[in-house]
């Protein structure tokens, strides 16, 4: 019994060495990731608005609002993204 718990507490050791590295090199994967996504995202949405002003020139103002706050939440959201993970690499 003694050996069987000696081989366990190795295993669990190797186990969250291995789990911790994986960890640290995932999240800046995860970071760049977000950023790269949110960057997309905003891309399509003023890419979307541009060419809806063009067909529609009379409702630009109302366009140009609704693709501000779409950006900003997007903005949000990649900011909540980034948090969690810089709290998970420690």
């Amino acid at each position: 019994i003694a050996k069987y718990s000696l081989m366990k507490k190795r295993f669990n050791d190797a186990w969250m060495d291995l789990n911790i590295v994986v960890t640290r090199e995932t999240t800046g994967v995860d970071e760049m990731l977000a950023i790269l996504r949110a960057a997309m995202g905003i891309g399509k949405i003023g890419v979307a608005a541009v060419e809806s002003m063009a067909r529609q020139p009379e409702v630009a103002g109302s366009i140009q609002t609704a693709m501000i706050i779409a950006a900003a939440l997007i903005e949000g959201a990649t900011f909540f993204g980034l948090i969690v993970c810089m709290l998970f690499n420690n």
